[in-house]
């Protein structure tokens, strides 16, 4: 048993925390198994390749626009109940697409499920940074990533089941309903193992802080934060111009393309190197200063690019998917860093206008890569490379960790 907490303790689980992970699993199943397929099933009802376009688009512009509400509702009721509110919601756009098969209800549907990672994630991060100690909090955020893992590698391995034993119509809305089913269930878990806030911190104090409107709250934005967010968004450019194209310059673009399968192993590669680094980079972060492993992620970041540019065969995309893996590097760390530098009483509300602001810049950066692979793939790689050494070294000479005394004054 002594060896047992020691192990818990090591790995940051709290009660509060294995209720997180649960909700991460259950919930995060759900959604992949439903909405990594939905493309196909719009196609099925009808829908044509406008409404994909449309769902793809509304992904973007939802994951931005949710995080600063997700993050002020916490701060307003309570990670507990926001988590309620935000599983409900998802569970309702299920329901939607259960009960009506028709493509213009799966868009409808998808307003409320498509974005549960984005409008949750400010919460969960709050809730981690309450329960931990400081160094303790990217222990706690590395295994929430983790752990988001599983639902990723498995999620779409059960809708693909559902849909080879009944088809793509019946087989999706199957997969929808095993998706209710795991959102209710840790629903009941989460409600079960989040523990109460305490009363000196509870929603007397809350309603006084979170703060709804996010230029006021932009000017709460400690300078260091906001450093770490304008390297972000460049690091973000460099990630998403040539996001969509990678399967592209895999598959049909180099010299010997890859098969659909291979495709597959690649990104196995990726997930499992990532999954590799989580823990050990994890225990020497909260043993240290956030700022040198926050750079070694950028540096990953900037280096995939150029990176796949030269890969013409299987063998060099290995490597070239290891590196992308290997951007998960500090990635957690980074979330905890934007934890210990929001404000105490507002890091839900802080962390959703991060993303919020983040991902609204970023979202320009998707659009931009298609003009830029009409150029030319190298146009586009080495453009996504040049915003990385931006992001990297401005991070490297102005960014920093916390100070001592910031660390003593709770901030």
């Amino acid at each position: 048993m002594a060896r047992l907490t020691h192990i818990f303790d090591f790995l940051g689980l709290r009660r509060s925390t294995v209720g997180i992970l649960f909700m991460v699993i259950l919930v995060g199943m759900g959604e992949r198994m439903a909405e990594r397929f939905l493309p196909i099933y719009l196609l099925a009802l009808g829908g044509g390749a406008l409404s994909i376009g449309f769902l793809n688009g509304l992904d973007n512009l939802l994951s931005a626009l949710y995080s600063f509400p997700g993050g002020y509702l916490s701060d307003r009721i309570g990670t507990k109940r926001a988590l309620l509110v935000f599983n409900i919601i998802a569970m309702c756009g299920f329901m939607v697409v259960i009960l009506i098969p028709a493509w213009g209800a799966v868009l409808v549907g998808a307003v409320f499920f498509l974005s549960w990672t984005a409008i949750s994630l400010p919460a969960t991060m709050g809730l981690i940074a309450r329960v931990l100690p400081m160094e303790k909090r990217t222990m706690g955020v590395t295994m929430h990533s983790l752990v988001r893992r599983i639902p990723m590698a498995l999620g779409p391995v059960l809708g693909g089941l559902c849909i080879g034993v009944w088809g793509v119509r019946d087989g999706v809305r199957a997969a929808f309903v095993g998706a209710l089913i795991l959102a209710l269930v840790g629903s009941v878990l989460q409600q079960h193992l989040i523990e109460e806030e305490p009363r000196e911190t509870g929603s007397d104090r809350r309603s006084k802080s979170a703060e709804k409107n996010p230029l006021r709250l932009l000017r709460l934005m400690s300078p260091l934060l906001k450093r770490l967010l304008i390297s972000d968004i460049l690091i973000r450019f460099c990630e998403q111009i040539p996001y969509a194209f990678v399967v592209v310059w895999c598959m049909k673009t180099i010299q010997a393309p890859v098969t659909a399968f291979q495709f597959g192993i690649l990104t196995s590669i990726e997930m499992a190197t990532a999954s590799l680094v989580y823990i050990p980079v994890a225990y020497l972060a909260d043993k240290s200063t956030k700022k040198p492993f926050v750079i070694i992620t950028f540096v990953f970041f900037t280096l995939f690019p150029p990176i796949l540019l030269f890969s013409q065969s299987f063998a060099w995309l290995v490597f070239a998917f290891i590196i992308r893996g290997l951007k998960e590097f500090g990635e957690p760390t980074r979330k905890a860093l934007i934890m210990d530098l929001a404000p105490e009483d507002r890091k839900a509300g802080m962390f959703g206008l991060y993303y919020l602001v983040r991902d609204v810049f970023v979202s320009v950066a998707a659009f931009g890569g298609a003009f830029l692979w009409q150029v030319g793939p190298a146009a586009n790689f080495l453009t996504a490379c040049s915003f990385g050494l931006f992001g990297t070294i401005g991070f490297a000479v102005w960014g920093d960790d916390l100070s001592k005394e910031a660390e003593k004054g709770g901030n």
